[in-house]
């Protein structure tokens, strides 16, 4: 329950934040759509009732202060329901066409109209009742230019009777209010709709966390059908990599235990043969000198194997626990020549080789430079010749052949490391490189073997970028291929 509310919670507030923005922005354009219709309509008034002004002014021209000739025109061009009004420039009503003696007419100095047009050349005030017909009109007025009769000019003032008409001539438009409102749902419904997609996505990853904190299975999320959008991309995307993350910490937790355990169980064997021989000189000092010196040579060799295991793990485990990003950064600063690591591997094993009666063959370009560590790369050539030297039964020849490929747009050295002994059963081929896997346990344990060579090996490549795999050589053999970026 609390994983529903939280996530409609979030949807909420994305909707009504986003939905709050917009219908502010629509009641802002609304009231500013209507002021501006509401000034045009006055302004189209206001015009015409100029135009009547100018007319009467161009008509009667310096006879415009003669109240016969203004009634005259009164009565020829008036329009209808249209009260004007000659005012000088003090304010005094000179003439008006609804009333015949306007000596009684107050000043219309202070007028907004008439202080306007003295002003500005015109001015108009809107709904004021008339002192003298109590009637509610729109006035408009315009100054004139100064006449003979009039130095101080004069204000031609027409109103027109703010009737039901008028009045909803200067309404504003109200259409555009309809159709914002229609968009302003509409808009709403498409907000809704895309917000409660992000909702359910939120509710699912948010769920999807409660259940790996808690420790719940995971496998089976990604199976889930997501919307077919980037937002479903994105979700799945972290569910798969949250998965290989924690899949591969269990592998990786699981390998540190099965290493401990084997390491555990290999060094048995030598403590037990030590143990026992010291125990026996220790108990016979009589022991024959000959026979002493055997079993001090036995122990010797056992912690030999001993010493060989806890070098082996040491490196397996510092490949295992390295930081990747920081080390490989490491790795490619540095330029190593992998030919020269070989002729020091042959030289290092030159007497084993010779004992065994194997002769290395080289076809490896000098130098051959790649990026990497020189002591991990010495480990992964001594460690197979190492293992050509221990099971490689009846082989005279070991082939070290390099080759340039390109493997997806990268650039590698390919290496392939072959003998031509009695080989091995193609059923072990693909697990030869795992850890403390053996063909033949009890033959490896004496021949001082420490299972994890190979493994060494492949982890090795992968640390500098490669891959690692093992064939049987043609006409009967091993073959080791590995790649190392150039």
């Amino acid at each position: 329950m609390a994983i529903h509310l939280k996530s409609k919670s979030f949807q909420y507030n994305l909707l009504f934040s986003i939905g709050g923005i917009f219908v502010t922005f629509a009641v802002c354009f609304g009231v500013y759509q209507f002021k501006r219709e509401n000034e045009y309509k006055i302004d189209i008034m206001h015009s015409r009732l100029q135009m009547y002004n100018y007319e009467l002014e161009q008509s009667l021209g310096d006879s415009i202060g003669s109240h016969d000739a203004f009634m005259r025109y009164m009565n020829r061009h008036s329009m209808k329901g249209v009260r004007t009004t000659v005012i000088d420039g003090s304010g005094k009503v000179i003439l008006d066409s609804h009333q015949e003696d306007v000596s009684d007419m107050e000043n219309h100095l202070q007028r907004k109209e008439i202080r306007q047009a003295l002003r500005h050349g015109n001015g108009y005030d809107i709904k004021r009742t008339s002192l003298h017909t109590h009637e509610t009109y729109f006035y408009s007025a315009t100054a004139m230019p100064k006449t003979a009769g009039h130095k101080d000019g004069i204000v031609i003032r027409s109103a027109v009777p703010y009737s039901a008409e008028i009045t909803q001539s200067l309404q504003a438009d109200n259409s555009y209010i309809y159709f914002t409102a229609a968009l302003t749902v509409l808009l709403g419904l498409v907000l809704y709709y895309n917000t409660s997609r992000i909702g359910k996505h939120i509710r699912y990853l948010y769920e999807f966390a409660v259940k790996a904190e808690e420790g719940d299975t995971l496998d089976h999320e990604l199976e889930r059908q997501l919307p077919d959008d980037e937002l479903g991309e994105i979700s799945h995307t972290i569910i798969a990599l949250y998965w290989k993350l924690r899949h591969s910490e269990e592998e990786r937790v699981r390998l540190k235990q099965q290493l401990t355990q084997n390491a555990a169980h290999e060094l048995k064997t030598p403590t037990a043969s030590i143990h026992g021989y010291l125990e026996s000189i220790l108990a016979n000092p009589d022991m024959p000198q000959e026979k002493r010196q055997h079993f001090l040579e036995r122990c010797y060799a056992q912690s030999e194997r001993m010493s060989k295991l806890l070098q082996d793990m040491a490196t397996l485990t510092k490949l295992d626990e390295k930081d990747v990003s920081v080390e490989q950064r490491k790795l490619d600063d540095v330029v190593v020549d992998v030919r020269t690591i070989i002729d020091n591997v042959l030289e290092d094993t030159a007497l084993q080789l010779a004992e065994k009666g194997i002769t290395p063959h080289l076809e490896v370009p000098e130098p051959t430079l790649v990026p990497g560590d020189a002591g991990l790369l010495y480990s992964l050539f001594r460690n197979i010749v190492d293992n050509t030297i221990a099971y490689a039964q009846g082989a005279d020849t070991l082939k070290i052949i390099c080759r340039q490929v390109e493997n997806g747009g990268g650039q590698y050295y390919e290496f392939t490391v072959s003998d031509n002994g009695v080989g091995v059963d193609p059923v072990h081929l693909t697990r030869i490189f795992e850890r403390f896997y053996r063909i033949d346990k009890g033959r490896s344990r004496k021949l001082g073997g420490t299972g994890l060579g190979l493994a060494i090996v492949k982890n090795a490549a992968m640390a500098h970028h490669g891959t690692a795999r093992a064939e049987t050589t043609p006409g009967g053999g091993l073959t080791i291929i590995f790649t190392l970026h150039r």
